[in-house]
């Protein structure tokens, strides 16, 4: 019969297909177990050229209320995102140079990448707002805007640490939005679903387990406690969309 054809060829189709994503996913497994901080990065147009290098945060190591082991897996963890989604971007290249946009690899990659993209990210921007001494500044225009969006500091922090205390994992975002300039804490749920669009991350909390779980076990108020300790202020400063006045 002709539909019992046609079916056993797209079963056909999709077994290639499937195998083909594969041979080019297959790799990405082994990202996640890399320690090295000069990891492989997919070609942006010269050959050799690498598209992103993973940061080194070592100067984290030995901070309060954070053991050496915690960050070193956390380090670990971001260096993986950045091996993928360098591995994802050196796939589509190949499927586009190949003409193969219209194929479900090229969709895989395409929707995975803002995953990878996002983890390796948000990584950066976490851990680049740790590592400070001190409070935030009463004269800085972050503490400015802060009690303008949430009527005083401490109103935001309150809803800041109860955006990161609810039930599940994902990120705790203080956004600023780049049209309104207002302040905003956002739930991530995930990587890639959540953001606001038109929104500056001014201050980034992970809250996935494996932020703090080492150290903390189920007591995250304890991780969040210990966080607030950390933040640099003068890292949030710089992120500021000042032209909003």
């Amino acid at each position: 019969m002709k539909w019992g054809k046609e079916r056993r060829e797209n079963k056909e189709l999709f077994s290639f297909n499937r195998r083909r994503f594969l041979s080019l996913s297959g790799v990405l497994g082994l990202a996640l177990i890399s320690s090295k901080s000069d990891i492989s990065m997919a070609s942006s147009g010269k050959e050799g050229k690498m598209a992103f290098q993973g940061k080194d945060y070592n100067r984290l190591l030995g901070m309060e209320g954070f053991s050496d082991t915690l960050l070193k897996n956390h380090f670990t963890l971001y260096q993986g995102y950045v091996t993928n989604t360098n591995k994802m971007m050196e796939g589509l290249n190949q499927l586009l140079k190949e003409g193969k946009t219209g194929t479900p690899e090229y969709a895989e990659f395409k929707r995975r990448l803002g995953w990878e993209f996002n983890g390796m990210r948000l990584h950066e921007y976490y851990f680049e707002n740790l590592g400070g001494k001190g409070g935030i500044s009463k004269s800085g225009k972050l503490y400015q805007k802060l009690v303008e969006s949430f009527g005083s500091y401490e109103a935001w922090e309150k809803d800041f640490k109860a955006t990161g205390s609810m039930r599940g994992i994902g990120w705790a975002v203080l956004y600023q939005d780049v049209l309104s300039g207002m302040f905003i804490n956002f739930w991530i749920n995930e990587h890639d679903v959540g953001h606001p669009a038109g929104g500056m991350p001014i201050l980034i909390m992970d809250v996935f387990e494996h932020a703090f779980m080492i150290d903390y076990g189920l007591k995250r108020a304890d991780y969040i406690e210990a966080f607030f300790k950390n933040i640099n202020w003068a890292e949030l400063e710089k992120r500021l969309l000042l032209h909003k006045g």
